[in-house]
């Protein structure tokens, strides 16, 4: 119930919310109440459960003139061993978690072809190999912050061609091609690493 959500939220007193390092440009803070789950005809079914609710809000004078509330985003755990800070942070990281796994999802493992296990193992380790290879190039390139498929997108898949200039092979790269600067900033850094030793 959207309603009931909202008036429990609203019931959480300011003071009752700790400052947390989250927003980039603005304040997070973090806060736990009891919430009412179940109901229908009979009152057996109703249970109370821990809800914690993050909310974040802009810092930057004019931004919070345009958008002057704070933004909630609340979710029910069971984990009654952590702080409210700890279980957003724990509920923060699983998330991370949930989008690796989409991203892997989207680079070919939930393709599975074949009907034959050997062939559909053959798959996943071929789309394992190329998600982990796409993610190390984006870490050793400072390009932590996009997915597999931006990478591809972006960086794997230039719009270039190879052209001979003076003997040399040299690759000429689309005219104002939006992805350019990230293009040579990750192939500058790879070049950059320390090659194999012997």
């Amino acid at each position: 119930n959207h309603a009931k959500v909202r008036a429990t939220i609203d019931a959480i007193a300011d003071d009752a919310s700790i400052d947390i390092d989250y927003s980039l440009g603005g304040r997070s803070q973090v806060a736990e109440t009891a919430y009412l789950v179940g109901g229908g005809t009979t009152k057996r079914k109703q249970r109370t459960v821990r809800l914690v609710v993050r909310r974040t809000r802009l810092s930057d004078p004019t931004q919070l003139r345009l958008w002057p509330e704070w933004r909630h985003h609340a979710f029910i755990t069971n984990r009654d061993d952590l702080t409210c800070v700890a279980a957003d942070q724990f509920h923060r990281e699983h998330a991370v978690v949930e989008l690796a796994i989409r991203d892997l999802k989207a680079g070919g493992a939930e393709h599975i072809p074949s009907g034959h296990y050997a062939a559909n193992a053959a798959w996943l380790g071929c789309a394992v190999i190329a998600h982990n290879l796409t993610r190390w190039t984006c870490l050793l390139g400072n390009q932590t912050a996009v997915t597999n498929t931006t990478f591809r997108t972006r960086i794997t898949a230039v719009p270039a061609v190879v052209v001979n200039r003076s003997g040399r092979p040299t690759l000429r790269l689309p005219t104002r091609w939006p992805w350019a600067t990230n293009f040579i900033g990750v192939l500058a850094a790879l070049r950059a690493l320390p090659g194999p030793s012997g």
